[in-house]
């Protein structure tokens, strides 16, 4: 069983079930229909996500089981708008999700106007409420940078911004972004995994958990150990990642086989 690394003293990280979903993103809309229409049906009686309050603060998620999902037209928003992505935006975001737009951050390696440029095409072509940044770095060396982008991003659009480490990063990137994803991964090393002891000073909402290859059988646990480990959001599927890839993301594209039972344990159900 996976656990929480912390000091005597250090208080419990959690207490409460993961309270929304947070999907990586599913493939094009054409592609992929049944996923879109999954989405629009888990958030069926989702209330539409408040608005920030004036004066700052920290970008409110969705109001329903589906915190945010993500649009990814091409590592991207694409070279030119895509007629089909835009009605599927506008409907996922008129049910009360919050729509981000992926960007690739390629662990701190791409250019600070490339990914600007990127931002604003998914702004300016498919009204995202905020941002998901794909490979964000971990590491103290980045964190400069990686504050310099969302600081810049902030200035775009009142939306969340998620950063897609898979990993825990350094402790200073809690104050560059809404979220962080500290993992993302598979069932196999979730069910052992630790979760570092610096996460317990902050709130679940702040990270969310990206767990595929979980049989049916294990979904309790599978949301029994995110609750315990402190994540407000999470994605939990049974679709496995592309043998050999390395990379998970081939597993988040499709629905898991039992959808509306993760919706219904975490939200307020969905109609069959």
């Amino acid at each position: 069983m996976s656990y929480l690394t912390r000091t005597a003293d250090a208080a419990p990280a959690a207490g409460t079930t993961p309270c929304g979903i947070g999907v990586p993103g599913f493939a094009h809309p054409l592609l992929a229909p049944a996923e879109w229409a999954g989405l629009l049906r888990g958030a069926g009686g989702s209330a539409p996500p408040r608005e920030p309050e004036r004066g700052g603060g920290r970008a409110p998620l969705g109001a329903g089981p589906l915190h945010w999902a993500v649009l990814d037209v091409s590592n991207g928003p694409g070279s030119r708008p895509d007629p089909h992505c835009l009605p599927a935006a506008v409907r996922l975001r008129d049910a009360g999700v919050r729509l981000l737009g992926h960007l690739d951050t390629g662990r701190g390696t791409r250019p600070f106007a490339e990914l600007l440029s990127d931002a604003r095409r998914h702004l300016e072509w498919y009204r995202t409420d905020g941002f998901w940044l794909d490979r964000a770095p971990t590491d103290r060396a980045h964190l400069p940078a990686t504050r310099r982008l969302t600081d810049a991003l902030r200035a775009l659009c009142d939306g969340p911004l998620v950063l897609g480490h898979g990993g825990h990063p350094h402790p200073g990137y809690a104050e560059t972004a809404d979220q962080l994803v500290t993992f993302a991964g598979s069932w196999a090393d979730y069910r052992w995994s630790q979760v570092a002891e610096w996460t317990a000073e902050h709130p679940p909402e702040r990270f969310c958990h990206l767990v595929h290859s979980v049989p049916r059988g294990h979904l309790d646990e599978a949301l029994r150990i995110a609750r315990w480990q402190g994540a407000g959001t999470v994605y939990v599927t049974d679709r496995r990642a592309a043998a050999g890839a390395g990379v998970p993301d081939g597993a988040w594209e499709s629905l898991p086989g039992y959808w509306d039972e993760l919706v219904s344990r975490i939200g307020t159900g969905v109609s069959e």
